[in-house]
C-alpha cells in the first residue's frame, strides 16, 4: 500500500511541477490573413491562367489572358470610320489658294495702273495729257479696289462654310475616337494581372472557361505577415494596448510550443461575446474584447492555425 502512495505522490507533486512551468497563455486565438477574390475583367473564353494553389505571385504580375479578338476588330472598324468620315474634308488650302491667285492678280493690275497714274500727272504739268485721261485711270484703280473687295468677301465666305463643314466632320471623328479609347482599354484588361504580392489559397477557373465580368478567378492573400485575431475580458484590457510588443507561441515538435514575436496592431472598441472557438483565463467573463497582433511568417503560420498570447515571453521556451 505505502508504495502505491508514495507513487500516487511522486505523480502529484511531477505534475505540480509542470504546472508551474507551463504557465497558462494570456490570450488565445487563429491566424488570419486579408484574402481577395480576383475577378475577370472583361468577357471571353480564357485563353490562359497560369496559376496553381500555394504558388507565390507577385503585385502587377501577368497570369492569364482573356480572348480580345472581337475587341481588335472592334478598332479596326472604328479606325476605317474615321478614315470615311476624314475623306469628306473639303481641301481648304486649294479652294483659299484660288482666292489668294486672285488677290495677287488685282494687286498686280492696281500697282500697273498707280504707275501709270503717275506718269499721267506729270503729264499734266507739262501739258502733255488732258484730265480725261487722269479721270479714266482713276475709274479704273476704283474698279480694281472694288474688285479685292469683292475677293476678300468671298474668301471670308467661304471660310466661314469650310469651318462649318471642318466642325461637323470633327463632331462626327471625336465620338469614335472616344470609342477607340474605351476599347483599347476594354482589350488591357483581357489581360489577367495579379493585384499583390501573396500566395494563390484556390483556383477558381480554368483555361478554356468562359469568363464573364466579376467572375471569379482565384482567391489570393499576402502571407508574409499574419494577424493573429485573439480575445481579452475587460479585466485586461488595461494589460495591452496597440504597438506593444508581446510574445506569440505556436504549437511545435515533439508537443513543445515556438515563441515568436508579434505586435499589437488594432483593439476594438466595442465588446462582444466570447467566440465558441477561444477560451480566454477567466471562464466566467462572457464578454471579450477583440485585438490584433501582426506576427512575421517564416512560412510555419497558416490560416486558421491556433495560438497563445503572452504579454511577456514563458520562462524557459
Amino acid at each position: 500500500m505505502k508504495p502505491i502512495i508514495a507513487c500516487l505522490l511522486g505523480f502529484s507533486l511531477f505534475a505540480f511541477s509542470c504546472a508551474q512551468q507551463a504557465p497558462k497563455a494570456d490570450a488565445y486565438g487563429n491566424f488570419e490573413a486579408d484574402e481577395l477574390i480576383v475577378g475577370a475583367e472583361a468577357t471571353g473564353k480564357i485563353l490562359e491562367l497560369r496559376i496553381e494553389e500555394g504558388q507565390s505571385l507577385q503585385a502587377a504580375q501577368v497570369v492569364g489572358r482573356i480572348d480580345s479578338a472581337q475587341l481588335v476588330l472592334k478598332i479596326a472598324q472604328l479606325k476605317n470610320s474615321i478614315q470615311a468620315i476624314a475623306a469628306k474634308s473639303p481641301a481648304i488650302g486649294a479652294q483659299l489658294a484660288v482666292f489668294e491667285k486672285q488677290m495677287n492678280a488685282s494687286k498686280q493690275q492696281l500697282a500697273t495702273l498707280e504707275r501709270e497714274k503717275t506718269r499721267i500727272e506729270n503729264l499734266l504739268k507739262k501739258d502733255a495729257a488732258v484730265p480725261k485721261q487722269l479721270d479714266d485711270i482713276n475709274a479704273q484703280i476704283d474698279q480694281v479696289h472694288k474688285q479685292m473687295d469683292v475677293i476678300l468677301q468671298q474668301r471670308s465666305a467661304s471660310d466661314a462654310s469650310l469651318n462649318v463643314q471642318k466642325t461637323g466632320l470633327l463632331a462626327e471623328i471625336l465620338p469614335l475616337q472616344s470609342q477607340i479609347l474605351q476599347v483599347e482599354d476594354q482589350i488591357a484588361k483581357c489581360k489577367i494581372v495579379n493585384p499583390i504580392d501573396g500566395a494563390v489559397l484556390t483556383k477558381l477557373a480554368e483555361a478554356g472557361e468562359i469568363a464573364a465580368f466579376g467572375k471569379p478567378l482565384y482567391k489570393i492573400a499576402q502571407l508574409k505577415e499574419m494577424t493573429l485575431r485573439a480575445y481579452v475580458g475587460g479585466d485586461q484590457l488595461g494589460n495591452i494596448k496597440v504597438g506593444q510588443d508581446v510574445t506569440v507561441s505556436i504549437d511545435d515538435v515533439d508537443h513543445k510550443m515556438r515563441n515568436l514575436t508579434g505586435k499589437i496592431t488594432w483593439v476594438a472598441s466595442q465588446a462582444e461575446f466570447t467566440p465558441k472557438i477561444v477560451q480566454t483565463r477567466d471562464e466566467r467573463v462572457n464578454l471579450v474584447y477583440a485585438f490584433k497582433v501582426q506576427v512575421p511568417n517564416d512560412g510555419s503560420l497558416k490560416i486558421g492555425m491556433p495560438a497563445e498570447v503572452h504579454w511577456t515571453a514563458p520562462a524557459g521556451k
